[in-house]
Parts: structure tokens; sequence; C-alpha cells
């Protein structure tokens, strides 16, 4: 299982990128894939080919009408989990001993 966290931006595109962030969330969120949007990225959670796959759907999408895209990605596997994508947080909090923003 993996939480893979991307942000994908076109260059020359303007000052506001919300019509094109809008473009990929709407693939992220027809993908099925399990996803936490961020004000600086998405998360998505699960199998590598899954989640790769729903990336390089974004970027054909934007790569059909852009001439430059930059995209920051990171990714973290663990072999036999699911739900990090709540659990890890939960596990902070438990050493915080309260609940914190996310």
């Amino acid at each position: 299982m993996v939480l893979l966290e991307f942000a994908m931006t076109p260059t020359g595109e303007g000052e506001s990128l919300s019509r094109h962030v809008a473009r990929i969330l709407d693939i992220v969120d027809r993908s099925g894939v399990s996803y936490q949007l961020t004000a600086m990225g998405t998360i998505l959670e699960g199998d590598f080919d899954v989640v790769m796959g729903v990336v390089t759907d974004c970027f054909r999408a934007l790569q059909a009408d852009c001439k430059r895209i930059g995209m920051n990605l990171k990714m973290d596997y663990r072999a036999g989990t699911d739900s990090r994508l709540r659990s890890k947080i939960d596990s902070v909090e438990g050493h915080v001993g309260r609940k914190l923003r996310s």
C-alpha cells in the first residue's frame, strides 16, 4: 500500500491555477482511489500501479493543452497495511495526547 502526495502545476497559464486543479481533482475523485485534498497538494492511498495510473491520467489531461507542467511527488510504501491516510495522523495525535488540525 502506498501513500502518494502530488502537486501538478502548469506554468505559463496565468496567476490563478484553480481551473487546472479542478480538472485534476475531478479525475482523482472519479478514480475511486482514497484521497485527501490539502492546500498544497493531494494525497492518494492505494496500490502502487493504481495511484500511479491516476497521476498519469492527471498529467495527460493537462498535457493536452498545457505546454509546460511541473510536478512534486513523494511516496511512502509500506507492505501489508491500509487505511494509513488516517491512521498515521491518529498515531501522531496519540503521542501528542490530543486532536490536531488536519
